[in-house]
């Protein structure tokens, strides 16, 4: 939060000022903190004002990580994760053998956080602006975002790194019902997220959720729609993630009622439509 305020104060004063990024959290030194992304939230939705300004300088201590609550550093893991998700599939094996080094504190934990950096520029080098790849860096987040809104941005009931987390199981999730990847892929994701502590299912948020309407209505405020479509990074298996065009806003809606707790089921088992 803080460091994306300083950022987007940055870029909007005297139309851009220098700035220096001191991350101090593990989602900050491995996400917000690269790329110039920066964002403050708004009645309607997550990060729908902002601004691209690069920091000049990212100076990430991972010593003051050892300072975090147990679960501000699971959040922050959950983006670390998501790199593995997206394209680096021997990555995510790695962090599936070496996740608990990576909570101790040992040289795993700074070889992750390196290789999330070099994941996450990679990215931004060929698209800075957002205008297509970089897009894939928002695995889980449309998910994720929603479920934030629903709750109102109530860190006692989800943090960022919470909705990701279960965002990304969703996309998997959302990705077996479409036909796209295999339930097998979304099984190892949600059993990863469980083993490291991380909610993984809508039915890990305290207190009761929108109706599945409610929560469509939210996805509909997400920055990748364009001109009314829903757009989605899905994945065709571990480390395959790609971004889903033209979603039916019907085929969402209906995993939604499938997988919202309390609420009446679809029909479930039907051949569904693939986008992308």
């Amino acid at each position: 939060v803080i460091g994306d305020l300083a950022g987007f104060a940055a870029g909007i004063v005297r139309r851009g000022m220098n700035f220096v990024q001191v991350p101090t959290s593990l989602l900050a030194q491995v996400d917000s903190s690269v790329g110039g992304k920066t964002g403050i939230n708004s009645a309607r939705g997550k990060n729908l004002v902002g601004v691209f300004h690069q920091p000049k300088l990212v100076l990430a201590d991972t010593e003051v990580l050892d300072t975090l609550p147990i679960r501000d550093f699971r959040a922050g893991y959950a983006e670390l994760a998501k790199y593995g998700l997206i394209d680096r599939p021997d990555f995510f094996a790695w962090l599936e053998e070496n996740w608990g080094q990576v909570f101790a504190g040992g040289p795993e934990r700074a070889e992750a956080i390196a290789e999330a950096c070099r994941a996450k520029a990679d990215v931004v080098a060929r698209d800075e602006f957002e205008t297509g790849d970089r897009a894939l860096l928002n695995l889980g987040h449309t998910f994720g975002h929603a479920l934030e809104a629903a709750t109102h941005y109530d860190s006692a009931r989800l943090v960022h790194g919470e909705g990701v987390a279960i965002g990304m199981a969703l996309a998997y999730r959302f990705s077996s019902r479409l036909n796209l990847a295999s339930p097998d892929d979304a099984a190892r994701v949600e059993a990863h997220l469980r083993a490291v502590g991380l909610p993984w299912r809508m039915a890990d948020i305290p207190g009761e959720l929108p109706d599945a309407e409610a929560l469509l209505a939210f996805i509909t405020q997400d920055k990748k729609v364009s001109r009314g479509a829903l757009t989605f990074i899905l994945t065709r298996g571990i480390g395959q993630a790609f971004i889903a065009k033209d979603v039916p806003g019907s085929e969402v809606l209906s995993f939604l009622r499938e997988n919202r707790p309390g609420q009446p089921k679809g029909s479930p088992g039907q051949q569904k439509s693939r986008p992308g």
